[in-house]
């Protein structure tokens, strides 16, 4: 990016291919695996694999989809810049401002599940107080420059990494030696009232949970900007994502619940009332007895949360700045500093997420929840627009003859098992009375962006007639 900002300063290629792929890896396991599965597990039992199985296939075709318009074009706010070009102006509109909610939403959940596993370690902080404190934190990682925040990432998502292969294999091995005691066995998959304890219905009503848990994978779309030779590291790290759902998804729940039987951890998490009141994971060893692994995977989950958020406030600011510059945002974000860091969108960004701070305090137990919903809903949208989007970009690819570099699976037919697919978490969701309403917010949303579009519009018009007498004048 140059020309305009170039001087007052632009983005700096600074993302290193290790920082590429530990982002993808940070945006694919956080709350939605350590703290929503206590959730999906209430409803699915063992058979959330399954579940996680295919929503992680799904995003993976997403991905690749997003990544073969990346490696054509690698700009800022990729998601808005391709709808904007392939699809129309207003579907470049809601993209962005879409993608931008989103972000904004899946931060607020996480800085609400770093309140929760504080509280595993010290229950008399209230979870507000927490949320407040590495609100600040990450923010201040952000205003650093962009080398600052990969280097961050890097190291939050190494920490995660080496934790779940470590649970993996410490796990195996209570299994494998009977260390885990009599409880801990394979079986556990199915002697619980079955695989599917509350039949395929179960599974099918906590597919929306689950979505929730790949709402982070598109985070690799904003770094294309700023990576260093994008048309070699994006391809890497998406086709990584298949194996990184296999191990980290479906190699640590399959451990999880062989260690011990679904419905006594189930117990155990719903014994305060709150079923999202601790994670899962944690629990499991600190009902071993394993307290010391208990805190290592405390300490674990509150890096993944904190890993997720400062990704996410990174695609946030990049989201209004690459807006800001084809229009569709105020231009006063698209502002980089010498540094190449985007201060008002970052200040901006934040300003809105402190929202989640007043959450916690005035709803503290149903935070987690009604946010979780919200993001599924925005995550329906960005994944659909991606999915169009990319149906409109091939169809130009292929009208001028041109061949992608990267190409995304089984096009057209990949598309429309993605549409499909998220026309059937809009129905899930429906069925559900606590998440109904984020549901009946999407038409809401939409037409609140056409009025802002409508809006946009008109002024720029005027504008521009403004301009036009001037001139004659």
């Amino acid at each position: 990016m140059s020309g305009p900002h170039s001087s007052s300063g632009e983005l700096k290629r600074g993302l290193k291919n290790r920082h590429i792929q530990l982002i993808a890896l940070g945006g694919a396991i956080g709350t939605g695996l350590f703290l929503g599965s206590a959730g999906v597990l209430k409803s699915a039992g063992p058979s959330m694999i399954l579940g996680y199985a295919i929503c992680g296939f799904i995003a993976f075709m997403i991905m690749r989809q997003l990544g073969e318009m990346i490696v054509e074009e690698p700009v800022a706010g990729s998601f808005s810049h391709f709808a904007h070009k392939y699809w129309g102006g207003f579907a470049g509109f809601l993209s962005g401002w879409n993608c931008w909610i989103l972000y904004i939403l899946v931060g607020m959940s996480e800085l609400t599940a770093v309140g929760k596993y504080v509280h595993y370690w010290w229950p008399e902080i209230p979870t507000w107080v927490s949320a407040a404190a590495f609100f600040v934190l990450i923010n201040l990682i952000n205003l650093a420059n962009v080398k600052v925040f990969g280097e961050a990432e890097f190291w939050f998502a190494i920490i995660k990494v080496v934790a779940i292969v470590g649970m993996i294999a410490l796990g195996s091995y209570l299994l494998v030696s009977g260390s885990g005691g009599p409880q801990a066995s394979v079986s556990n998959l199915w002697e619980h009232g079955g695989f599917f304890p509350h039949g395929v219905g179960g599974l099918v009503m906590a597919m929306a949970i689950i979505m929730f848990s790949f709402g982070g994978l598109e985070m690799l779309g904003f770094t294309a900007a700023e990576a260093d030779q994008p048309r070699t590291v994006i391809p890497k790290a998406i086709n990584q994502v298949i194996y990184r759902i296999l191990i980290f998804y479906i190699g640590a729940l399959v451990v999880l619940l062989s260690l011990t039987p679904w419905d006594s951890l189930l117990a155990t998490l719903n014994a305060s009332g709150d079923a999202y009141s601790g994670s899962p994971f944690v629990q499991v060893f600190s009902m071993l007895g394993s307290n010391t692994a208990a805190h290592i995977l405390n300490f674990v989950v509150l890096t993944a949360a904190l890993s997720v958020y400062n990704s996410g406030t990174y695609c946030n600011s990049r989201m209004l700045l690459g807006m800001a510059e084809q229009g569709d945002a105020p231009k006063v974000l698209a502002k980089i500093d010498k540094r190449g860091v985007p201060v008002r969108s970052i200040l901006a960004s934040a300003a809105v997420t402190l929202v989640a701070v007043l959450m916690n305090y005035l709803i503290p137990q149903h935070a987690l929840e009604l946010l979780m919903s919200l993001v599924v809903a925005t995550l329906v949208i960005n994944w659909a627009m991606i999915s169009f989007s990319h149906f409109k970009f091939r169809q130009h690819m292929n009208r001028t003859g041109q061949v992608p570099l990267f190409k995304a699976l089984w096009y057209p037919y990949g598309n429309y098992v993605c549409l499909a697919f998220v026309v059937f978490i809009l129905v899930i969701m429906l069925m559900i009375p606590g998440i109904q309403v984020s549901v009946y917010a999407i038409p809401v949303w939409v037409a609140f962006m056409a009025l802002c579009y409508g809006i946009k519009n008109k002024r720029s018009a005027e504008a521009a007639l403004s301009a036009a007498s001037a001139t004659l004048k």
